[in-house]
């Protein structure tokens, strides 16, 4: 494994991370999700023997459950983690979610956190979005005091504009900023990561593989389980996924003359996009975990990247990220 600076910190993380959303939410069917716990352990325990350090969940994944999931290993393992949660998403009765970042919860919340992994520090502290209702300034200056009381090492935010991220610089310092970022979503190039640039803000990729989608392996949304939150996003959706899947075989078949996985190209073309982004791709399996680790071997060079915006220029990604709600909560 490779290593990378985080933001102006000393931290040194893997420079792949490890997405832990899927072992416990949001890709298929609740009862298949528990019945794969045992392969979520065992995922966990190579990604340490693999130097895969940096693990990100959030206090939203499975309403707790992902925390608790990496608490078994941190139990033993903590100093071998450098460990990312958030906070901010709050379940209703009816299941549905809203968004608080207000200064009181997100302290209740990081305590809760901290109970369900069994730790009493978190290295990277992320505001989950941004709340539209509470100004960044207060927000940060409620996480800058988690730092000083010993339970935060550093603060990150999720999908931040570059404005919030600016004001959010000059409460406290900002370690990373968690945005969407892959081969079929690139929305942050330009403002957001020229701000994040300036700032020394590392961009932590989150969905770096498309949710699936550049990987190669999804062919037909009949793949997904009935339960897979993808079947509600608009690149999912008939037409678009169609589309979508044209740029995906191009992207498969020039990852195969190279050698390697489509999926690999992914990541490996966000690793070739500077020292300061860092993918975090998720599983739960540890063959696609092993499969993401071995990218850090893979250079690309001038005339690949070229190649890749060649096609990426002849098929334009069809559909947004989120639904319309779920893209009122982004970049702002």
């Amino acid at each position: 494994m490779q290593y990378r600076k985080l933001g102006k910190t000393e931290a040194s993380v893997s420079a792949i991370g490890l997405g832990c959303m899927g072992m416990s939410f949001a890709y298929g069917n609740p009862q298949d999700i528990a019945a794969g716990e045992q392969e979520s352990l065992a995922t966990l325990s190579l990604a340490l023997e693999l130097g895969v350090n940096f693990w990100d969940t959030a206090d939203m994944y499975g309403q707790g459950a992902n925390e608790k999931l990496l608490s078994n290993i941190l139990a033993t393992k903590r100093d071998d983690v450098f460990l990312a949660t958030k906070f901010g998403f709050r379940f209703n009765d009816d299941n549905s979610y809203s968004f608080d970042g207000s200064p009181k919860y997100l302290k209740q919340a990081c305590e809760a956190s901290l109970k369900r992994l069994g730790t009493d520090v978190i290295d990277l502290y992320y505001a989950h979005r941004i709340d539209d209702q509470v100004p960044v300034e207060d927000m940060v200056g409620a996480m800058a005091e988690l730092v000083q009381e010993g339970k935060v090492r550093y603060l990150g935010l999720s999908e931040a504009s570059a404005a919030s991220l600016r004001k959010a610089c000059s409460v406290h310092p900002i370690a990373a900023l968690q945005s969407e970022y892959s081969l079929f979503s690139r929305d942050i190039e330009g403002d957001i990561l020229n701000t994040a640039r300036e700032l020394g803000v590392s961009l932590v990729a989150y969905s770096p593989l498309g949710r699936g989608m550049s990987t190669g392996t999804l062919t037909n949304t009949s793949q997904l389980d009935a339960g897979d939150f993808r079947r509600n996003l608009p690149r999912f959706q008939d037409g678009n996924f169609e589309q979508n899947l044209q740029t995906a075989e191009a992207l498969s078949a020039f990852a195969k003359n190279k050698g390697i996985t489509a999926g690999q190209l992914s990541l490996a073309w966000l690793l070739a996009q500077g020292d300061d982004i860092i993918p975090i791709p998720g599983t739960k399996r540890r063959k696609y975990l092993q499969e993401n680790a071995a990218a850090v071997d893979v250079k690309l060079d001038a005339q690949d990247l070229a190649s890749i915006d060649e096609i990426l220029k002849n098929n334009q990604v069809a559909g947004t990220r989120y639904t319309e709600g779920g893209m009122k909560l982004v970049n702002r």
